[in-house]
């Protein structure tokens, strides 16, 4: 049967599980980890030293320009962020704390507190302290601003806390004060400066009106002629357009008037002209019943009847009318033309003479008036400054409070550090977390085979067993022991395993020492032997034999002794108390014979032993340190490699399966061993079967009913062969 693959490297990817198997794996790590971060913060709290806060609680308002814009209203923000943050950082300031000090003695106060070997504490240092135990802050929901001090003295805290909020308040104030005195100052100074300019040009205009003979016939207006002038321009132009529009107007009816031929005239005369003339529409009319009275005689009379004469006398009467009436409209609204144009020109140059005349006299009151209008405006600035200056005066005599302090502190009652409780949940908490953090990141660094998913990926190699911890001698445990499931399905599947059933002579390697082949390598024998087989242990580990130990017998004479020829198979092959097993030590190696595994004899032995028994097994020496392992795997049908679980890193594992394909040893599986199964879940799955198994065989032993152990065995092995079909 052709030996199962290894199944494809599955995407690394953790799962639940995985995060709690790491977490069950690395649990003394957290644990230890936990208990110190949490014994030390409850230490820590229990031993700080207490300390007390108090609170002053104050209304600050907005300092508002002290001097603002003439004529403009102060405006009030109700609420501004960065200016109450200002204020905070004014209350932590140099010139407030060092007030604070000074008053308090805080210099000598503190000195034997925070310098008990020297003097008095500097300015400087004690600022840095005080600002330590300050905190200023916006009360919850409010405008107000609460000012707290921590410190070990319950009733010194509420003294700062009250002296700071009082210093604070007189210096803004004070201040306030100030820039309101000098303001008030500049003012005046300003007033009395335009008082002085007003003087000044006030004679400067009376002087000019009298140079100029100005004729300021309205002290109110101060464009005085001037204005009346430029009222008789405006109605000049006035007039000067509404002629212009009636000479256009009339010429151009005339114009296209004109244009027209007799007939046209006659149809569009009467409509043209506005208003309407009487005595044309009256003759149209006349006209029009003449030639209505024409044409009925010419259908019933011949031309030359005396009726159509006489009609045709009075339309050529009553046309001649209306040709001589349209002529006369014609040459009246020419009249007219000529009169539209003649008032035309004259307003024209009415308005021009006008021009001139405006033209003249603004030149000459011109500068009179401008200086009148700036006077105007130095009168009204000098009387806004005057008001203003009462107004700032009254201000400055009432009574202001820009900070209010609406609570003071008092001496704390209950300590505020350390805070117990908060305290010794966050150490239990960054305990819990950093044991945890740690166990992953030591998982991390651990480069160790840890999964089956580890081994098959990294190594590309079928795991047919997996051996849990603490195995020892299955002579010992017995037939029926928890542990002997582990190593039939091991011998199942590399029973399966096998490409050739003549395939009988098998090694056991591991990369490093301690890894449990030569315990392996035992008790996988033991099982073939109890399964009926006749089995070869050969302990061809020559430099640190230990089968011998584990068989309790001698190691005197052995392998070496056969390939030295002194003496023969039968003399060095030791029976054991299972009749199918039987066992060959290594015997003492020479110094002289290091090499004896690769020689002749050792091959011819092999095939010998091969013969005799159904299946011999030989123990090596690790694969990485010796080269003995390589020469066996070299030599034998079959090789396992043994893997110790969470021992060796990944690479070096890898390495010792490079080698035995470099010397072309036949590598069936790989076999895990000492595995933690109460910790890993990623292993019950493999054989945690096992041990529920026997669980219930021992209940049903308790219930009186019969098993066989033979029939016990086969099950297992049936088991056995299922998990290895399902798994590859």
């Amino acid at each position: 049967m052709d030996s199962p693959k290894p199944s494809e490297a599955p995407e690394s990817k953790l799962h639940f599980l995985d995060y709690w198997r790491i977490i069950r794996v690395r649990k003394a790590v957290i644990i230890a980890v936990f208990i110190l971060v949490s014994t030390t913060a409850t230490v820590i709290t229990f031993f700080q030293t207490k300390a007390y806060s108090s609170k002053v609680r104050i209304s600050v308002e907005k300092d508002v320009p002290v001097m603002g814009g003439l004529e403009k209203a102060q405006s009030y923000t109700p609420y501004d962020p960065f200016w109450l943050q200002t204020e905070f950082e004014k209350i932590k300031s140099q010139s407030v704390l060092d007030l604070v000090i000074k008053d308090m003695k805080l210099n000598e106060l503190w000195a034997k507190k925070f310098n008990p070997d020297g003097g008095a504490l500097t300015t400087e240092e004690t600022r840095l302290y005080l600002k330590r135990q300050i905190n200023v802050q916006l009360a919850r929901n409010t405008t107000l601003i609460e000012i707290e001090v921590i410190s070990e003295d319950k009733q010194e805290a509420a003294d700062i806390a009250n002296k700071i909020a009082d210093i604070y308040k007189t210096s803004r104030e004070k201040q306030r004060g100030d820039l309101r005195g000098r303001g008030i100052n500049e003012l005046k100074k300003k007033h009395k400066a335009k008082e002085v300019e007003i003087e000044i040009m006030q004679k400067s205009l009376s002087d000019m009106r009298t140079t100029n003979s100005i004729p300021d016939l309205d002290d109110n207006s101060p464009l005085g002629t001037a204005t009346l002038n430029t009222e008789t321009l405006r109605q000049l132009e006035r007039n000067r357009v509404e002629a212009q529009s009636d000479y256009l107007s009339v010429f151009t009816l005339v114009t296209n008037l004109a244009s027209k031929s007799r007939a046209e005239l006659r149809s569009s005369i009467a409509t043209a002209i506005f208003p309407p003339d009487g005595g044309l529409n009256e003759l149209l009319s006349a006209l029009a019943f003449a030639e209505q009275k024409l044409a009925s005689a010419l259908q019933e009379y011949a031309p030359d009847h005396p009726d159509v004469k006489r009609a045709q006398a009075v339309a050529e009467l009553t046309s001649k009318q209306v040709d001589q009436k349209i002529t006369g409209i014609m040459e009246g609204l020419e009249t007219r033309v000529r009169q539209f144009k003649l008032r035309l020109e004259e307003l024209d140059a009415a308005v021009e003479r006008a021009q001139k005349k405006g033209i003249s006299l603004a030149k000459t009151y011109r500068p009179y008036f401008d200086s009148k209008r700036d006077l105007e405006s130095l009168k009204r600035v000098r009387d806004a400054l005057g008001l203003r200056i009462d107004s700032e005066s009254v201000e400055s005599a009432l009574p202001t409070t820009i900070v209010d302090i609406l609570d003071h502190a008092e001496p704390g009652l209950v300590p505020v550090r350390p805070r117990t409780t908060l305290q010794i949940a966050l150490g239990v908490i960054v305990g819990l977390i950093v044991g945890v953090g740690l166990a992953f990141f030591i998982e991390y660094l651990d480069t160790s085979v840890k999964t089956i998913d580890d081994v098959e990926r990294a190594l590309q190699a079928p795991v047919l067993g997996v051996i849990p911890q603490n195995v020892g001698s299955l002579l010992d445990e017995g037939p029926e022991s928890p542990h002997a499931e582990a190593y039939r399905v091991l011998r199942t599947n590399i029973l399966f395993s096998r490409k050739d059933e003549k395939l009988n002579s098998l090694s056991v390697v591991s990369g490093g020492a301690g890894e449990g082949k030569s315990t392996t390598l035992f008790n996988l024998a033991t099982i073939f032997a109890q399964n009926g087989h006749r089995v070869l242990i050969v302990d061809s580990d020559l430099r640190r034999p230990s089968i011998h130990k584990i068989l309790r017998v001698s190691n005197s004479v052995g392998l070496t002794n056969y390939l030295l020829k002194q003496n023969s198979l039968e003399e060095v092959i030791q029976t054991t108390g299972m009749p199918t097993l039987d066992f060959l030590p290594s015997g003492k190696l020479p110094s002289s014979s290091m090499g004896i595994l690769s020689s002749a004899p050792m091959k011819i032995m092999i095939q010998e032993l091969k013969r005799r028994y159904d299946f011999v097994f030989f123990d090596s020496p690790p694969i990485m340190g010796v080269s003995d392992a390589s020469i066996l795997a070299s030599e034998v049908d079959m090789v396992l490699q043994v893997i110790q679980y969470r021992r060796y890193p990944q690479p070096m594992t890898i390495r010792a399966k490079q080698m035995i394909q470099k010397v072309g040893g036949n590598l069936l599986g790989i076999v895990l061993n000492n595995i933690n199964m109460s910790q890993d879940e990623n292993y019950y799955y493999y054989s945690g079967y096992y041990y529920d198994y026997y669980s219930k065989h021992d209940d049903d032993d308790d219930d009186d009913t019969p098993v066989k152990p033979r029939e016990t065995k086969k099950t297992a092995a049936e088991m056995a062969k299922v998990d290895l079909k399902s798994k590859y």
